[in-house]
């Protein structure tokens, strides 16, 4: 009875086993004929004439595949443009093997997925060109649940609780003490990490931010969000945030050499509040948070670049730059 029942459907299906043939195993350089097309309906048990295949590519074309037509001794068909293009397909495919908060697993999954969008023939391209082996990857198979629990908490307006958890240099998971509850405010990809900003009451004047691949058991709690007495717009705060560190926020003014105007720009956008100096230099003025990332990212610049204000800011500096001085002779 139920093998009768899919003979009489198969025929119906025709249609669909068309456009996924289409779809997964032509493009300019491999169109295919009729003939072909009638011998690949075989192989899954549907019969078709001819004429009934003109028909189809009519019907398929008028819903709105580009189907283009080869005129050879015999006609070729295959699709023109897709959903994605193969240079579309192929940053997809870079984004997701970059991505340090994915593992190598999960990423090899994605890039499966991204592969079958471009068809057999241009996917084997994207697979020789995109590697995955041996790239730093997270360790953490729970980040895609993560990411999930936290859009679902962030869209309900609820707060979530976890914990939170170090690597020792055995490798192995060690977490932090008790359990921590916050209020969700946005998902961020930062420095390749996938980051959770959040509203904590540990510290209730900033926003803090937690890593999405060190967070476990995440719940979604009943009580609504706490908000923040300070309204977050995410760029801003994503522009004073050096390495996602947490923490209190200043506005410094900062000194450089003219030539470093482009990486100054990458760093704090093209609306920053940048004015000259003089000939040789300018000066901008952002809310920065003061912390060694911070420096770092300054100190790369050697004598282009300097603390003018605030004092505090300039005191830290001169601070960390002597402590490593001093370890380095120790």
């Amino acid at each position: 009875m139920g093998s009768d029942i899919l003979a009489q459907s198969r025929p119906h299906l025709k249609l669909l086993y068309i456009a996924k043939i289409l779809y997964e195993e032509t493009d300019e350089n491999h169109p295919v004929s009729i003939a072909e097309l009638i011998e690949k309906l075989s192989e899954v048990g549907i019969s078709a004439e001819r004429k009934s295949i003109y028909s189809d590519m009519e019907c398929l074309q008028e819903f709105g595949l580009d189907i283009i037509t080869v005129k050879d001794k015999c006609n070729r068909y295959y699709i023109a443009s897709r959903q994605f293009e193969l240079p579309e397909l192929k940053l997809l495919a870079d984004a997701v093997c970059s991505a340090k908060f994915l593992t190598e697993k999960k990423s090899q999954q994605l890039l499966e997925k991204i592969e079958s969008l471009a068809g057999v023939h241009e996917g084997m391209l994207i697979e020789r060109q995109v590697m995955v082996v041996d790239r730093v990857k997270s360790m953490n198979e729970q980040i895609y649940i993560n990411v999930d629990t936290i859009h679902k908490a962030i869209n309900e307006g609820k707060q979530i609780s976890f914990r939170y958890f170090d690597y020792s240099t055995n490798k192995q998971k060690v977490f932090r003490e008790g359990e921590r509850i916050c209020s969700p405010c946005a998902l961020t990809w930062n420095d390749e990490k996938y980051y959770l900003v959040s509203y904590y009451l540990k510290y209730p004047d900033n926003y803090t931010n937690f890593r999405v691949d060190r967070m476990a058991n995440i719940k979604i709690l009943d009580e609504p969000v706490l908000k923040s007495p300070n309204e977050l717009n995410i760029s801003e705060y994503l522009n004073s945030t050096f390495s996602m560190f947490s923490g209190d926020t200043v506005e410094a003014v900062l000194k450089f050499d003219k030539k470093l105007i482009n990486p100054v720009i990458d760093r704090f956008g093209i609306n920053a509040d940048i004015k000259n100096l003089d000939v040789d230099h300018f000066k901008i003025k952002v809310n920065i948070k003061a912390q060694p990332p911070f420096f770092a990212w300054i100190f790369q610049f050697g004598k282009g670049a300097s603390i003018i204000s605030p004092e505090s800011l300039k005191n830290d500096y001169k601070k960390m730059l002597t402590d490593v001085i001093n370890n380095c002779d120790e």
